[in-house]
């Protein structure tokens, strides 16, 4: 079983918040500082809330697995695209510049 310790204690680096930040310009407002504190520990409290089920996670795999192939099918297509427009300017270069003379 996990340690809950710490749930009920803050951490040192929220302790010292206040004190770091010196100039008033620079503090936040107590309940903005009170807002950022409970919402960071309430996110240190359970990472097992955060984790996605593993179907989710099957689904964003195959998802992103779908999303690498259309940009690669993208990318051999502006790839060839740009090979094309290089010839295409070297070709009339060439014939042009016979037509010059």
């Amino acid at each position: 079983m996990k340690s809950m310790a710490y749930r009920s204690t803050p951490t040192p680096v929220l302790d010292l918040l206040p004190s770091l930040l010196t100039t008033k310009t620079n503090r936040p407002h107590p309940a903005e500082l009170d807002k950022w504190c409970t919402s960071a520990t309430a996110a240190l409290c359970d990472p097992q809330d955060a984790r996605a089920s593993p179907q989710a996670t099957r689904k964003d795999r195959t998802r992103i697995k779908e999303l690498e192939r259309e940009l690669l099918r993208k990318d051999r297509a502006l790839s060839e695209t740009a090979a094309l427009l290089v010839l295409s300017k070297k070709v009339t270069a060439i014939f042009n510049r016979g037509e010059d003379a």
